[in-house]
Parts: structure tokens; sequence; C-alpha cells
């Protein structure tokens, strides 16, 4: 019995220092390891562990992008910021000898945890409730908004006195496309002497003349399988699909020129909705929550996020269709207004960092 045991770890040991052999000179990455999640910013060492060798060359790739070719062993400093947020694929492939090995790895790059945001109300204005309000801009002195079918309501497009809330102006939209969806409403903006609005499913876009609401064009969507938020930039359409992207679309055409994706130091942030473009930033509500985000749309970071529980106070409110939806914003004036789907009340807030 004694003699097995022995033999049996004499067995275990030669098996050991085989597989500690067929390790050594192994090509890998050292660092990052696989999974790894980094801060949007950091310069990252690449390190990698190669055979006991010479090499010809090694060749580095992210997401199928060759970022670098090297010819000796030294390591590889990976600037984030150029590669953006997300999950990203490594991949080095090693020439040597006329053969050619690949080690992967994998990680994760996401922004800073968000600045916080609380609200001050300043104003208080009356809101129809009968506004299932998908989209919201303030020009001019007047609120315009947009509004789905909930509730057996018309999707329609309004122009409303802030004030009063009262509905100066009212285009309703009826019916239903081909497969027999009816139209939906969602997001709109303004663009110049246009108005923009979007469907929820139809897969189409409207364009109205901003006087007089009459119908002077539309447009299908792409890659964005719906209509969700929109605003504009001055230079481009930005849109949302439910998903954590940012869609910009060419003002002219309205074809989708590209998107980005959103991130907090979470991951994704999904569920963007009704959109406002404030001084450099897209301001998004998040379907379901009572909160808004900040986000950067040149890199896709959410850089704030402001937290709307407790604004509205109607304790008759249902947990769905009157979601908080509507940000606009008096570029003039620098004031910013917010209300939700049905809500008795359309609310001047300020911004307060915690």
């Amino acid at each position: 019995m004694k003699i097995n045991n022995i033999l049996f770890f004499v067995a275990f040991a030669i098996v050991l220092m085989a597989g500690c052999k067929s390790q050594k000179g192994k090509f890998e990455f050292l660092s990052p390891k696989s999974g790894e999640t980094i801060i949007l910013g950091e310069k990252v060492a690449v390190r990698m562990q190669f055979p006991d060798s010479m090499l010809d060359s090694i060749v580095y790739s992210i997401d199928g992008r060759v970022i670098e070719s090297k010819q000796d062993t030294t390591e590889l400093l990976l600037d984030t910021e150029s590669i953006g947020l997300g999950a990203r694929n490594m991949v080095a492939k090693l020439y040597r000898e006329g053969k050619e090995d690949v080690a992967f790895s994998n990680i994760t790059i996401l922004p800073e945890s968000p600045r916080q945001y609380t609200f001050e109300v300043v104003n208080e204005y009356p809101h129809d409730t009968t506004a299932f309000t998908q989209g919201l801009e303030f020009e001019n002195g007047f609120l315009y908004e947009s509004t789905g079918a909930g509730n057996d309501l018309i999707t329609s497009l309004r122009k409303v006195e802030l004030t009063t809330g009262r509905v100066l102006q009212k285009k309703e939209i009826t019916g239903a496309d081909v497969s027999g969806e009816p139209y939906f409403g969602e997001g709109m903006t303004i663009v110049e002497d246009k108005i923009v609005m979007l469907t929820w499913r139809n897969k189409l876009g409207y364009v109205f003349n901003k006087n007089t609401f009459e119908q002077i064009g539309t447009f299908n969507y792409q890659q964005s399988t719906q209509g969700w938020g929109l605003c504009y930039d001055g230079k481009r359409l930005i849109k949302t699909d439910s998903s954590n992207k940012l869609y910009f679309l060419d003002p002219s055409t309205y074809q989708e020129i590209g998107f980005i994706s959103v991130y907090d130091h979470n991951g994704a942030v999904d569920y963007i909705n009704e959109l406002e473009y404030i001084d450099g930033n897209v301001y998004a509500n998040i379907y379901g929550k009572d909160i808004v985000v900040i986000i950067n749309p040149e890199t896709g970071a959410v850089e704030g996020q402001i937290n709307f529980v407790g604004l509205y106070k109607n304790a008759k409110r249902h947990a769905v269709d009157e979601e908080m939806n509507g940000i606009a914003y008096d570029k003039v004036g620098k004031r910013l207004f917010v209300t939700g789907k049905q809500w008795n009340k359309l609310y001047e807030v300020k911004i307060v960092e915690r």
C-alpha cells in the first residue's frame, strides 16, 4: 500500500513538472489581464510573455484594427482615450522562424463615476394631462411638444404657452403604417425653420414646417430600429432607439452617419429616451427612472447624473405610462424645464451638485 502511494506521488510530480515545462515560454498576455476593467483615459502597459526564441515581429490589434507593430519584446503603452468605451478584444500576433503564434485578451473600458446632482424647483407651470409627452423643446418663449398615443390618446405635435400650459397650435397624426402598426409619436427637435419628429416602431420620421405644422417630408430609419429621443447639436441630429447608442443623422438628408455607445462606471446605459442638447452635452431621460444623465457626445461617457426622485408629488401617479420624460432648455434665459407623460405639472428647475 505504501509502495503504491509512493509511485502515485512520483507519477504526479512527473506530470506536474511536464505541465510546468510545457507552459514555459508560452506566448500570452501578462497585462492587462483578460476581463480587466480600465478607466477611460488611463495609460495601460501591455506586457507579453514570449517564447524562448528570437522573434521577427509582433503585431497588436484591438477589435481587428492594428494599433502597433514592433520588432522587440518591449512593452506597449496603450492610450485608452483613443480606443473608446466598452468591451474590447485584444490580439497579439507573434511571427518567428516562419511561424505565427496568437495571443488573446479582452478588456472593458469605462468612464469614471459621474458627478452627482440634485435639483431645486424654481417655478411650476400647468401641464396638459392628455399629453403623453415624448419630445419637448423651448424656443422664443413657447414650448413645442410631441406626444405619443398612450391610453387611447392621439399622437400629436403641439405649440404650448409656458405659463398657462394652454395648447396654442396642434397637429394630430392618425392612421397606421403598411404593417398595420398605428403611428406612435416619439421625440422631436427644432432645426431652424423645421420640426423633426420620430415615430416609435414605424421606422419613420416626419419633417414639419415649424410655423404652420404642415408636413413637408418624411424619412426612414437605417440601423436604428426604433425612434425614442431626438435633439440637435447645431450640426447633427442625435437620435436614440432604446439601446445604449446615440445615432448621428445628417440634418439635411436624415441619413445615419454614425453612432456612439453610452457607458457609465457600471457599464452600458440602456433605455436612453428623450434628449436635449445643452452647452456641449446631451441630457437624457432614462426610461422608467426619475433620472437624467449628462452624456459627453464625443466619448459616450456619462459625466453626470441628476436625481429627480421626489420632484413629481402626484399621489395618483401610475408606475407605467406616467414616466418622467421631457427636457427643454431656454438658451437665452438659461432655464431648464422638465416634465413627464401625462403629468399635471411642468417644472423649471435649477441643478445643484451634491
